[in-house]
């Protein structure tokens, strides 16, 4: 009976190490990498570690019988200090995805470390198109927008309604160059004219010399293409200089819930946007977001909303091809279908870039607005195949050109 007993132990146990034997490390790893601490903090940062955790918790802690581990790290806004901690994660403590990075510049980075390392990317802050463009990677998945659909569907709204000429105060760096090229093209392409633009350091105090060049532009529509701190601080100081009162219109090109937040409905009513997700705007998005607010006290933005879809695709993948090997699991991203409370019937290209309708909304003014976190009015769903770029269109080598 002694041996008996000893030879099922040793039977469970090797059975144990089979299962295991299937995730490197017997962990799965994912590194939340983002804004901790300055103008991007609120729309992911700390909102995004907890998105992620409810999407590894959501499946019991586990896949394949090992469990999921969430870290998370600050990258500060630097390339060269995203790009150290993604190394660093992958070489000593053996990350197998990174998630989120806002910052296109940063995101850009990471993607290259990412490829080089044959790790998963998924991408759900940076808004570059150029992610899934010239910069694409097998490994990299842009889940959530991106400045071609931002640019698409505020600009051509915008130019739809009139606004049918431009000046731009634009971040000077990746994202804000990407966003105001693709909606310049836009902004071309419905029957409008661009009259300059302005290149804006990241995280500025002060826009008022910015400001004043683009309220002498006397463009009929001053498009904002930055994020964030910066959003927030140039709506309120074109509101002081009266650039709206003085019959200017201002286009922010990403505003996100907590921007509004931030500049109150009385400044922020009005704006045209073009959102990911909203949380209000069905009931099981409701559901996921009183779940989030239970823990993080505040409704999500749609990038962390992004966090959790695309760390829960990813989790489904690796079960599917029963491993965490990064090319299998890539491979099982792209057959299963994205459905949860974001998206409904959503699919990843061979550039990376996932498939998801957008929508077009404004801000609802203070009398609208009926209770807490209720500012955006969906005025039209943009399909995926319009609200993205053509495949063909975006200079990704691991496209087949036909």
């Amino acid at each position: 009976m002694k041996h008996l007993t000893g030879w099922i132990a040793l039977a469970a146990f090797l059975g144990c190490g089979t299962a295991q034997a299937q995730v490197s490390d017997g962990v799965v790893k994912l590194g939340v990498l983002n804004d901790m601490s300055s103008l991007y903090a609120d729309i992911g940062g700390k909102g995004s570690v907890l998105a992620a955790q409810m999407a590894a918790d959501d499946v019991g802690g586990k896949v394949l019988g090992a469990p999921i581990e969430i870290i998370s790290g600050d990258h500060q806004n630097q390339p060269d200090i995203g790009a150290g901690i993604a190394r660093r994660w992958i070489d000593v403590d053996h990350v197998d995805a990174i998630v989120d990075v806002p910052t296109s510049s940063v995101a850009l980075a990471v993607q290259e470390v990412t490829r080089t390392k044959k790790h998963i990317f998924l991408m759900s802050g940076p808004a570059s198109s150029d992610l899934t463009g010239k910069a694409c990677s097998p490994y990299g998945f842009q889940w959530t927008y991106d400045t071609y659909a931002l640019a698409h569907g505020t600009g051509g709204a915008m130019v739809g309604k009139g606004g049918d000429s431009w000046f731009f105060v634009t971040a000077d760096y990746a994202f804000g160059h990407a966003l105001e090229r693709d909606t310049g093209d836009a902004v071309k392409a419905a029957g409008g004219k661009v009259l300059g633009d302005v290149r804006v350091p990241l995280n500025t105090q002060d826009f008022s010399s910015f400001l004043l060049q683009a309220q002498g532009s006397k463009a009929k529509v001053i498009g904002l293409a930055n994020a964030g701190g910066d959003t927030i601080n140039s709506i309120k100081q074109a509101a002081e200089f009266g650039i709206v009162s003085g019959g200017q219109k201002l286009a922010g090109l990403l505003v996100f819930l907590t921007d509004v937040h931030a500049l109150g409905l009385n400044t922020a009513q009005g704006l045209t946007i073009t959102s990911a997700w909203y949380w209000d705007k069905d009931d099981a998005s409701r559901a996921f977001a009183k779940r989030f607010m239970a823990k993080h006290g505040a409704p999500p933005t749609y990038t962390q909303a992004g966090v959790y879809s695309a760390v829960s695709h990813y989790l489904k993948a690796i079960k599917a091809a029963g491993s965490d090997d990064a090319d299998k699991v890539s491979a099982e991203m792209r057959k299963i279908k994205i459905n949860d409370f974001m998206t409904r019937d959503g699919w990843i290209r061979e550039d990376g870039r996932i498939m998801r309708d957008m929508y077009l909304a404004e801000v609802k003014t203070p009398a609208e607005s009926k209770y807490p976190y209720d500012y955006f009015k969906i005025l039209a769903t943009i399909p995926a195949d319009k609200a993205f770029r053509p495949l063909q269109d975006g200079g990704c080598p691991l496209v087949k050109q036909n």
